[in-house]
Order: C-alpha cells, then structure tokens, then sequence
C-alpha cells in the first residue's frame, strides 16, 4: 500500500469522500480487521512481559553473582536493552507498513516474536554454556524489541484508519488493550507457574514454561492476521500508487511531521516510564521492598491489569466525546500528582491498602495509555503515519521505557529511596502533560 504525497487528491469520487466522511468497511470486514489487529498485540505484549515477571530468576540464571541485586540489576540491562532495538524495528516496520501496507508489517512483527520467545525458552543457563549463555539472551531479546518495535505502532495506525470518525477512540484504543491483554496473560502465567511449582522448580526450569507456551499464542494471531483485509483504508484515505511519494518513509516523515514527532516524543515520556514502572517493575518492587510473596505480588498484578483492561475502552469512548486533550491532561495530572504519594502507601507493606493504590494507578496509566495512540494517529499525516508514530514512540520507549525497571531498581537498591520509582513517574509525567498543553487536538476530523 502505497500513499499520495501531501497535497495529492484522491484518485476517484468514492476515494474523495472517504477521505472526508470517513467511509467504513462493512461491518463484518471491519470487525474481522479489528480483532486481527487488537489481539495480536497481545503475542508481542505478553512475550515481552514474561521476560520482566522472571527477572530475577532469569538474572540468577544467566548473571549469577554473590549479590542478588547485581544479578537483578544485570537482567533489567538485558530487558533495557531490546528497548534500544525499538527506534530500528519501528524505522524498519514503519518503512514497511507505509510502503508495503500495514498488513505486511503486522505479519512479520508477529513472525519474529513468536520465534524469538520460543528460543528463549530453549536457551542453556550459565551454569551450562557459561558466557554464551547471557550473549544468545541479549541477541532473542534484541529481536524481540525489532519486532515490537513495529507492532503496536503499526497496530495503532491500522485500527485508527480502520475506525468510523466518531467512533476512532474507542476502535484505536483496542490496540492498548491488546497490549494489556498480553500483559495480563503473563502476569497470569507467572502466578500460575509460580503458584503450582515450589521456588527450587521455578528457578530450574519453571521459568521456561511462559516463553514456550508463546508459540501456540503466535501461531494463532499469525493465522488470524493472514485473513486481514487493508483494501478499504486505501479507499477511506483516497491513495493512489501512481501519485505515491518516492522519497523513503523516514526522509518524508521528518520532512513533513519533524516538529508532530517531537511533541509525540515529549508526549510520550511519563506514560513510558508509568507502565513499566507500574505493570512490570512494581512486582519485583511488592517482593523484594514491601515483602509480599512472589505469588501475591503477581495476582495483586493481574488485578490491576483487568481493571486497566476494563478502563481502556471506556477512556477511548470518552475522549470520542470530549476530546483526546482533555483526557490526556487529566489523566497526566493524576500521574504527576499521585504517582509519588501511592508509591509511599505502598512501601508499608499492607496488602489492602496496596491493592487500592495499584488500582488507582492502573486507572491513571490506562486513561492515558489508550488514548494518546489515538492522539499520535490524527497528528500525523497518512504519508509518514506509520513511520512518524514508530519513531517517536520508541524513542521515548528506548530512553524511559525499557530503562524503568533498571533505573527504579537502582533508585530503591542503590540510593536506599524507596519511595524514589513515584517521584521518577510523576516527573516525566509533568514534562509529557506540559507537551500535552501545546497539542492540538483532532478528535472526530479526518485523518488525511
């Protein structure tokens, strides 16, 4: 699939008002795109989470040290450093959901992580291959971040474009709950592994389970996403491959969107650093500071994904009515208000009053988190979309994201803060709600 450059008119009468009004594709076609793109985030998503659930036993496996908080810290740099592969996967796959269709993209970013989680399951530990053995971890982790890289981004666009005008929160926003449906299915793989084996097993070989079971989830989103159908975004948009723009997808989406992408960049700072911070650190945070047992550390987990779950789709509805702006701001403010505060709650160890403050959490991150997607889509032009979205969004991954978890770990093990994670949330939330502030907000316009 290929785009006019900006400027260029739709090719047909047809295409010119789908560009305008928005035309849907039937309701079963639609439906059938829809739940291709939003489940398959859930391979990317809980392929990638499982790694941060079992990053300790992981660190103790491939990184044995006498300390254990070296060990940890030395897992959460692996987990850091496939966020460093998300800027390339996300110049690669938005390369190719922008010159090839966002179909194309969506296949091979599900075809890479399925492979990549698989063979994680199968690696040998340290006490096997010796130093081999963190070298191939660092190199399946690196692919998985290519492909997520372009998978959400692409997942993004893809249901934005496929949405009805008025209805474009509430469809985009499903990319989100993919994400938290993956998330929420390896928070439940780790309460079950760690709940039905003795901690001697999960250290051995329970840990593998998650990644392996991974392949069955891949090839049934790979099936599915074989019988999506892109055609009608080519008509909604009015795109013509005889008036495509020839220049690469990078060149012309900082050629047209340079100034979007680095307000997205900005924007997208505090909900980084908030999810990982709040869904895959916060584990390891209630074990190992607040002393609840790894099992009830992951189902207090789950609670708060299924509450983000159910949050998600309600915020998309609701910014379709007031606006992508007033959401985010809101949500923005609760994160650089409470953000600190819930995590000293959280530190006196009492379960109900933990379980409240994740929640609290989980409510705020989810409000954001599903609807500035939706933001990013309708800021930039539908030339450069995937590319532009990909960039901006794992950069700010890249930077923030990935190192949550690392940076949290050594802001409570290191300087002895333990309230330290909130304070780094509420921060980078303040910068992204000021960037939110200069935004201009499109709900409810045309996406060309």
């Amino acid at each position: 699939m290929k785009f006019a450059p900006l400027g260029g008119a739709p090719t047909s009468e047809h295409g010119r008002i789908g560009a305008e009004i928005g035309v849907a594709p039937a309701p079963s076609l639609r439906s059938r795109s829809v739940i291709a793109g939003a489940i398959g985030n859930m391979l990317e998503w809980y392929d990638f989470a499982i790694y941060g659930y079992f990053s300790a036993v992981i660190g103790r496996n491939f990184f044995p040290s006498d300390s254990p908080t070296t060990s940890l810290l030395s897992a959460f740099a692996v987990f850091a450093a496939a966020f460093f592969m998300r800027p390339i996967g996300g110049v690669v796959f938005g390369h190719i959901g922008d010159r090839y269709g966002r179909k194309s993209a969506l296949l091979l970013s599900a075809g890479l992580m399925t492979v990549s989680t698989f063979a994680m399951g199968c690696l040998p530990t340290d006490a096997s291959a010796g130093i081999l053995a963190p070298v191939l971890l660092v190199l399946l982790r690196l692919g998985q971040g290519l492909s997520v890289g372009g998978e959400y981004t692409s997942s993004a666009v893809f249901l934005s474009e496929t949405a009805e005008p008025a209805r474009r929160g509430l469809t985009g926003s499903l990319a989100c709950i993919g994400a938290a449906g993956g998330i929420l299915l390896g928070s439940v793989s780790g309460a079950l592994v760690t709940g039905l084996l003795t901690p001697e097993e999960v250290q051995a070989w329970g840990w593998r389970l998650p990644f392996l079971a991974g392949i069955a989830l891949g090839a049934f989103i790979i099936v599915l996403r074989r019988h999506m159908d892109e055609r009608h975004i080519d008509e909604a948009l009015g795109t013509d491959p005889a008036l495509a723009d020839h220049r690469s997808p990078l060149r012309a989406a900082i050629a047209i969107d340079g100034p979007a992408m680095a307000r997205a960049f900005a924007m997208n700072l505090g909900i980084a650093c908030g999810f990982y911070v709040v869904f895959v650190y916060l584990v390891t945070y209630l074990h190992t500071v607040a002393g609840l047992p790894q099992h009830t550390a992951f189902l207090i987990n789950s609670l708060a994904m299924v509450t983000q779950a159910v949050c998600i789709p309600i915020a998309g509805a609701v910014s379709d009515r007031i606006g992508r702006k007033r959401v985010l701001i809101l949500a923005g403010a609760g994160l650089t208000l409470l953000a600190w505060p819930l995590f000293g709650l959280m530190a006196g160890g009492q379960i109900a009053v933990i379980v409240v403050c994740q929640i609290v959490l989980a409510v705020l991150v989810a409000s954001y988190a599903s609807v500035i997607p939706i933001a990013f889509v309708e800021m930039f032009h539908h030339r450069t979309r995937c590319t532009a979205l990909a960039i901006s969004f794992n950069a700010s991954m890249a930077l923030v994201g990935g190192t949550a978890p690392m940076a949290a770990t050594w802001i409570v093990h290191r300087l002895g803060f333990t309230t330290g994670p909130g304070l780094y949330v509420a921060m980078l939330s303040a910068v992204s709600l000021a960037a939110v502030l200069t935004m201009r907000d499109r709900t409810g316009e045309a996406l060309t």
